[in-house]
């Protein structure tokens, strides 16, 4: 059984994983029921997000959703899109994406790339279909550090999952060490 945790209003559901400095920053839509049930980010038993970080050689190991924190260790930090909301997007409500929040969050800190794990997050930041966006690296504003955008980690999004984006993110990441 899940204890849902509610988070104090105008607190996030989750907070960011962010400190200047950080080589790579994931930006997902929003914490799924389950990750904000349990307070970690990508928790759910079927998501590959923790997988493919290992696979890709972004982290030395499988990290477990408790140990996200840890993450600052290997130079990664962690946003949503939508700090306030919970759910899958089309649960999402009207206006929960904050793509002027997200930049600021960002600028602040100023890490090498920003990693979008779904193209709805990144079609809200770019201003951009989600069909006209391709995975990958992409091109994103000119005073913004580089932008990819990878295939969904979620279950639920099982038909559109390919590896090769995130492999080409972690090629790049230990290539291009600060």
């Amino acid at each position: 059984m899940i204890t849902r945790l509610v988070p104090a209003p105008g607190d996030p559901v989750l907070p960011d994983l962010l400190e200047p400095g950080l080589r790579l920053v994931f930006c997902g839509s929003a914490p799924g029921a389950v990750s904000a049930a349990r307070g970690a980010y990508y928790a759910h038993p079927g998501n590959r997000f923790w997988s493919i970080l290992h696979q890709a050689g972004l982290t030395p190991r499988k990290l477990a959703p408790a140990e996200y924190p840890s993450l600052l260790r290997h130079g990664i930090g962690l946003t949503d899109m939508a700090k306030h909301a919970f759910g899958n997007d089309d649960e999402l409500p009207p206006g929960a994406y904050d793509p002027q929040g997200f930049a600021t969050r960002i600028r602040a800190v100023h890490p090498a790339a920003v990693a979008f794990t779904a193209k709805a997050p990144a079609a809200a930041f770019l201003g951009r279909r989600t069909g006209a966006i391709p995975y990958g690296h992409v091109e994103g504003p000119g005073d913004f550090p580089a932008v990819w955008v990878m295939p969904s980690t979620s279950g639920q999004a099982s038909r559109f999952w390919d590896a090769r984006p995130w492999l080409a993110l972690g090629r790049w990441f230990n290539e291009n060490r600060r």
